[in-house]
């Protein structure tokens, strides 16, 4: 190398190495708190795979799942401050960022799935996934995980008779109010918690959807169960609204389609599962599992509906009677 060429070289260096540097692919962190193999875990790791193939130049998806990064009611708080960049919490889980979306945890208002998704892709339910937008949260869609059933350590047929029992559930004061209407205990407590919680003893009882039932063996320390098909269960995908409104016109469109796949996968991974776990819990031994009939279950919806008049004002009355509305197609 002569002495011109060094020279001219390192210019050439000098003028690359930024760009270089730019076209690292940018690190966004997807955290979520449920285990690879269930619907929410296949539809990261397909949101993942189609980002990659289509952006992997600019972006790389690192997922952190079974809350190995954070539980989801820290990454609520890690969205809207813009620390992560993907996370699918529970509906219940943004009380300290709107109350609107406590229409999802009000008892016995939407009579099956198909009513919950009506509603959902309705104008109404779209304009939620915007309610927490100027808190920067921006909801991207919705994922299903069921309808939920009752269990207990004791035998149970009627709303009184839980008095007395201590339930676990998410840190939701409509929850918490929906068990206290039938004079139980409520005990906010982390899902990661719960089965420990049963095997221990320091809870009696459990809401869940089939799915969580059978996946997470709440069933071997549950040994009586209703199908109430009492609330609905289900996530928002989000993201912080400033990473997302900062994304080029190009990029955003790859990622909603990729969103669009990755949630129509999930939702369809969720009703398989769903249908396959139900009949799971229905065959074992250990577990004796109820169906109420009509008269019966219309005593449950007497004791816990009182809810919908209590959060009408909070919630908004147009969005109860949207979601009413919804299960009478």
């Amino acid at each position: 190398m002569n002495g011109r060429t060094r020279p001219a070289l390192l210019g050439l260096l000098t003028f690359l190495l930024p760009m270089l540097l730019w076209a690292e692919p940018q690190t966004l962190v997807f955290s979520h708190v449920v285990s690879p193999n269930t619907p929410k875990g296949k539809m990261a790791e397909m949101f993942k795979s189609m980002i990659e193939r289509r952006l992997g130049d600019r972006y790389e998806i690192v997922i952190h799942a079974n809350a190995d990064l954070m539980d989801d009611d820290e990454a609520v708080t890690a969205i809207a401050e813009g620390r992560i960049h993907f996370a699918a919490p529970s509906l219940s889980k943004f009380e300290g960022y709107t109350q609107q979306l406590k229409v999802f945890d009000l008892p016995f208002l939407f009579p099956d799935m198909d009513a919950v998704n009506r509603f959902q892709q309705s104008p109404t339910g779209q304009a939620l996934l915007t309610s927490m937008e100027s808190r920067g949260i921006l909801g991207l869609g919705y994922l299903h995980n069921g309808l939920k059933q009752l269990t207990a350590s004791r035998p149970f047929t009627r709303p009184n008779d839980l008095a007395g029992l201590r339930f676990r559930t998410m840190n939701s004061d409509v929850l918490i109010k929906q068990f206290e209407l039938l004079n139980a205990e409520a005990v906010p407590m982390a899902f990661s918690e719960v089965y420990g919680a049963l095997a221990e003893q320091r809870i009696q009882g459990q809401e869940n959807t089939w799915s969580n039932i059978y996946s997470q063996a709440f069933y071997e320390h549950q040994p009586y169960m209703m199908i109430s098909n009492h609330g609905v269960l289900d996530y928002m995908l989000i993201t912080n609204s400033a990473f997302w409104n900062g994304l080029s016109e190009a990029d955003r469109h790859e990622f909603r389609f990729a969103l669009e796949m990755s949630l129509k996968y999930g939702n369809a991974v969720a009703t398989a599962k769903s249908t396959n776990d139900k009949v799971e819990l229905e065959r074992m031994k250990n577990i004796s599992v109820y169906e109420p009939s009509a008269d019966e279950l219309a005593t449950w919806q007497t004791a816990m509906q009182p809810l919908w008049t209590d959060y009408e004002d909070l919630i908004g009355e147009h969005i109860i009677q949207a979601a009413r509305q919804a299960g009478r197609p």
